[in-house]
């Protein structure tokens, strides 16, 4: 929903009449999410798509009817054994699509608005729709009471990944660029204030400080992602250390093996644990045999999706299973949804969420090397221990701190 949510918002505050169809369940292999959507207004325009191309057709004609007076309704499309050509899904999967009407002056239109709020000013919010019974198509913001209806599917937005840059150089251009374009909420510090302007940061906040002081001070979490692209130990060092004692989902930083066995030895010589430095991914990227910073850019974003997703950074075609494999909730998805919460203002923290942490059991939690993870023992005891759900978020928030915890400044 996020990515049509800005416009969908536009078109409700202009009072236009318009369908909006969404992605409320997901089976097998599916080229498109939970919450996918997909706005189709009165005069035939559409934003977004719920398949990649799939079943658009249907479910625009489908959007049509719900405008004409329809009913709202869900729709489920699963491949076609027949007629591969027909209206199906070709990848094999099956997706739910909920059809509803948003009209001028409705609380869907109200809904939407807020949402859009809440998602430019970064608070995380929880949209809980209706699916079925009689107050289908209805929507709930931030409360787990979805008016009695008979099935319900929760939406999450306001919380997008933050990636923080440190050091403007040409590398940092394209990366702000690419990380911008992939909804995520970008930040470039660097002191040098010839370099660090605005004009070269298009859609960035750009902040010309010292990036350690910067950290320290920047309310920072597992929705956080932290690259250094500096080679100037004056920079880069410090910058590290404030991340590495904050928690951050990624840490990367950028240089060839002599910059990063040269800048590893100066971390250790200020203190820095073992440990500690096991959370930073250096040298940064993935390799994808690109040079260009563009070519970088891809790389560094494709490892900090796979760290936070559990994926492997493999060929897809040397891989077995569904290609849109579901995932279930991890510890780390948990903690995200916590640390979010704990940063956002308290009259717009969302119900629920908080249960969330103590049913989040993953049995394929990714391995202890992948940053986004690194407590995911001590989470995982966390939640063994604790008997209420307020007491599994002390005890994760209490080991997160233990686990990436790091000297003082030595400067101070």
């Amino acid at each position: 929903m996020r990515e049509i949510l800005a416009d969908a918002a536009r078109w409700a505050s202009e009072e236009r009449a318009f369908a909006m169809a969404t992605v409320v369940g997901v089976d097998g292999s599916a080229p498109r999410e939970v919450g996918a959507s997909m706005i189709v207004a009165a005069g035939g325009q559409v934003l977004g798509t719920v398949s990649g191309g799939c079943v658009e057709g249907a479910v625009y004609e489908r959007c049509l009817e719900v405008l004409a007076g329809a009913a709202p309704g869900v729709e489920r499309f699963s491949y076609s054994d027949v007629d591969a050509l027909a209206v199906g899904l070709t990848c094999g999967g099956t997706i739910d699509i909920l059809v509803r009407a948003v009209r001028p002056g409705s609380r869907a239109a109200a809904d939407l608005q807020l949402l859009a709020a809440r998602e430019q000013a970064g608070i995380p919010t929880r949209y809980t729709l209706a699916t079925g019974g009689a107050a289908i198509g209805d929507g709930v913001i931030d409360s787990a009471d979805a008016g009695g209806a008979a099935a319900t599917v929760t939406l999450e937005v306001g919380a997008p990944t933050r990636l923080v840059i440190v050091g403007a150089v040409e590398f940092a251009v394209a990366l702000a660029r690419l990380g911008s374009a992939m909804g995520m909420r970008v930040t470039v510090v660097d002191p040098r204030e010839v370099f660090a302007a605005s004009a070269r940061f298009p859609g960035a906040e750009v902040v010309v400080d010292w990036p350690d002081r910067y950290l320290a001070g920047a309310t920072l979490d597992a929705q956080t992602a932290v690259c250094v692209l500096t080679h100037d130990p004056k920079l880069d060092v410090p910058a590290i250390r404030s991340a590495l004692a904050a928690s951050v989902g990624y840490l990367g930083a950028m240089g060839s093996r002599r910059t990063v066995a040269d800048r590893r030895r100066r971390l250790i010589e200020a203190g820095v644990s073992e440990a500690a430095l096991a959370r930073l991914r250096s040298p940064i990227g993935l390799d994808l045999g690109g040079r260009s910073p563009e070519a970088t850019a891809l790389s560094i974003l494709a490892e900090i999706l796979a760290d936070r997703h559990g994926g492997s950074g493999a060929r897809l075609s040397h891989l077995a299973g569904p290609v849109h494999a579901a995932r279930p909730r991890t510890d780390r998805d948990a903690r995200a949804d916590v640390d979010a919460l704990d940063t956002a203002d308290p009259r717009a923290r969302a119900d629920g969420v908080v249960a969330d942490a103590l049913d989040a059991v993953d049995p394929g939690i990714p391995s202890p090397d992948c940053s986004w993870a690194s407590d995911v023992a001590a989470v995982t005891d966390a939640h063994a221990a604790a008997s209420t759900a307020e007491a599994a978020v002390g005890h994760a928030h209490a080991a997160a701190s233990a686990a990436i915890a790091a000297p003082a400044d030595p400067r101070s």
